[in-house]
């Protein structure tokens, strides 16, 4: 069970902690092409439901998270499991997903 475990987050954290994992929608690059085409026009203003604070915070308390990963996974590899770190991967992965819910939108 615990190498079960061990094998997850091991499969589960690069995907977590790359970037530029995902392409460009063609919709984005849609959009991108047609600001460069129009430079004079403002862009568009984010959804007013939308609050910059809100996401701000969120996005701290992800990057506080994944930083606190790494050291977890050297104990990891000397074969103690941190009591922590399936909470922490599971909370990266919620704010991850509403942080995307809330910019898709």
């Amino acid at each position: 069970m615990k190498s079960l475990t061990v094998s997850l987050i091991l499969l589960v954290l690069p995907a977590l902690l790359t970037a530029q994992s995902h392409p460009v929608p063609p919709a984005r690059r849609e959009i991108q092409k047609y600001e460069s085409a129009h430079p004079d026009e403002p862009a568009q203003r984010v959804p007013a439901r939308i609050d910059p604070a809100q996401l701000q915070h969120e996005a701290e308390e992800l990057v506080n998270l994944a930083n606190s990963i790494p050291p977890d996974m050297a104990r990891i590899s000397q074969g103690m499991l941190p009591k922590n770190v399936l909470e922490k991967l599971a909370r990266i992965e919620k704010i991850t997903k509403h942080l995307r819910s809330e910019l898709s939108h």
